[in-house]
């Protein structure tokens, strides 16, 4: 009787040890934000649908598997320390009982995916973990789910999945097709991916005249409208960008990015642009660059050019642009995106304003490429600069060039070309079908930029090239145009090579004359400004003279 007394009293005092433990958790678990509850099996089975139970007998379980409890979650921490003062007696009474010669039957628990749900024992458990014990004894009943759950399985984990069986289970798509991976990080998406799957299946009803089948129209979905955009984002390893997410998490973050693009700029957006522009806002920089690594696979598969910035201001020269536009568009099956900027609110809704906008999309109508015009309200060189992340090109008529000397500095064309990411193609004059292009190479990484698009312009275009060096040292340009010719040799690109022997180059738009070119290609601006002012930039003194549109690559 006295060791029964002596045991009792002991386990009394383990009790008050393991209440002060569990306090303390309770304090860093308000301070961390990091959840300390056993997980409720109640709301696991109706958010799993547990339903299928097989007898599985009596096992040795692993103690740090067992995450929860049938009906008694709120009187025991996560790791089973116990939550309510009133429970001492029976704690204590049933640690007196394991210890001695006595013992307990097996503890009672269910079984789903890798964890436990203790059903009868939970004092035995929280005694055997507070002993240190690695397993216990249980009689194991499982319920069959398709879902993964493990000891570190989070409630938010536990929704997800949930909506993920929910999701499958209505779109058939694991039976049609059984690699399917749409996992997700967030609660709540798999709502978004079905209001996608019902616009789907609301265009084929009204296509074919009748119902179309829920599951037909996810399957069409995830073929046509998820898989291209989840294998660029594989491709073009997006995922770095967002680390600790999914695929599927990047989908529907593009899809609402282009929604909310499209509401806000009153264009058509494709998807990877919208895919740049969300990793611009994520890294915060408009780098050198950019634009060639983010268009470098399409340059390959599909179009270099598809979606077409051009500015506009009503006046009669600037139509130009759209003219050189719609060349463009016509070999690119390009998107042109108009924009016209105003000053006040008021003038964007005159009729002035809209005007423009008729006339910039009539004229794309009759020439058979898209076409729409946004009525912007603010300074013309900011919007520009912000709508041209969405597009691949920025297409300028050249109204005003840059000056000379100080006056330089405050040439919005400067600030186009050193603030986007973009690349910029000034019309000074007519549109030209881009037939002969001159090439300015003097090996720099902005050069070899220009020496991208010349490559894609050859090779797609079928234009001719002529490369033209005429800076750097005298015992390098013979190596700076080797790295040109070795580029375009490997695209099985034939030009003419030509070396500047003059001491003062002779300006580009005199050799793109002798060679009857149509177009140049060139980088932008290098060099510190104190010397572009006193010597004069490159960039600036062709946009001066020349008289056919000039490609600046950023």
């Amino acid at each position: 009787m006295s060791n029964n007394l002596y045991n009792l009293n002991s386990a009394i005092e383990d009790f008050h040890q393991a209440r002060q433990r569990a306090s303390i958790q309770e304090v860093i678990a308000r301070f961390t934000g990091r959840s300390n509850q056993l997980l409720s099996y109640d709301d696991v089975a109706q958010k799993l649908r547990l339903n299928t139970r097989t007898e599985r007998g009596i096992q040795n379980i692993p103690l740090t598997a067992i995450v929860g409890s049938v009906g008694r979650y709120t009187d025991f921490t996560r790791t089973f320390l116990p939550l309510q003062d009133n429970d001492r007696e029976r704690w204590a009474r049933v640690k007196a009982a394991m210890n001695s010669s006595l013992g307990l039957p097996p503890i009672e628990v269910y079984k789903v995916g890798e964890v436990y749900f203790v059903l009868d024992g939970n004092h035995r458990v929280s005694i055997a973990k507070q002993e240190g014990l690695q397993t216990i004894e249980a009689h194991v009943i499982e319920f069959k789910t398709d879902a993964i759950l493990t000891p570190e399985t989070k409630l938010d984990d536990l929704i997800i999945k949930s909506e993920y069986i929910d999701f499958l289970e209505k779109t058939d798509l694991a039976h049609a097709r059984p690699n399917v991976d749409l996992s997700v990080t967030i609660p709540g998406q798999y709502e978004k991916l079905m209001e996608q799957i019902d616009i789907c299946c609301y265009i084929f009803t009204n296509e074919q005249e009748e119902k179309a089948a829920l599951q037909d129209a996810a399957l069409n979905w995830y073929d046509d409208m998820y898989i291209p955009l989840a294998e660029a984002i594989r491709d073009r390893e997006l995922l770095q960008w967002f680390p600790g997410r999914t695929i599927t998490d990047l989908y529907i973050w593009i899809s609402e990015n282009r929604t909310a693009l499209e509401k806000e700029l009153g264009w058509q957006i494709q998807s990877e642009t919208a895919v740049t522009d969300l990793i611009m806002k994520r890294t915060a920089t408009s780098e050198a660059g950019s634009w060639r690594k983010a268009r470098t696979i399409a340059r390959y598969t599909e179009h270099l050019f598809e979606d077409i910035l051009i500015p506009l201001s009503g006046q009669s020269e600037s139509w130009d642009a759209l003219h050189q536009g719609i060349v463009i568009a016509q070999r690119e099956n390009a998107r042109l995106h108009g924009l016209h900027i105003v000053k006040t609110k008021e003038e964007a809704e005159s009729n002035e304003a809209q005007e423009v906008k008729a006339r910039f999309e009539q004229l794309c109508r009759d020439a058979n490429v898209q076409g729409t015009l946004a009525v912007d309200v603010g300074d013309i060189t900011a919007r520009i600069i912000e709508r041209a992340i969405v597009t691949d090109l920025i297409l300028v008529k050249l109204v005003n060039p840059p000056g000379s000397g100080l006056s330089v500095l405050n040439s919005p064309f400067r600030t186009i070309i050193e603030r986007s990411s973009r690349p910029l193609l000034t019309v000074p004059a007519e549109a030209t079908p881009f037939t002969r292009a001159l090439l300015a190479f003097d090996g720099s990484e902005l050069a070899k930029e220009a020496l991208f698009v010349t490559a894609y312009l050859a090779e797609m275009w079928k234009t001719e090239v002529t490369v033209f060096t005429a800076r750097g040292d005298e015992n390098r340009k013979e190596d700076i145009q080797d790295y040109a010719r070795r580029y375009l040799e490997l695209h099985e690109v034939e030009a003419r090579y030509i070396i500047s022997q003059q001491k003062e180059p002779r300006p580009l738009h005199d050799i793109a004359a002798e060679y009857n070119a149509d177009l140049i290609l060139m980088g932008s601006h290098s060099g510190n400004k104190i010397q572009q002012v006193l010597v004069g930039s490159m960039v600036d003194i062709t946009l001066r003279s020349s008289t056919i549109p000039t490609f600046i690559c950023r």
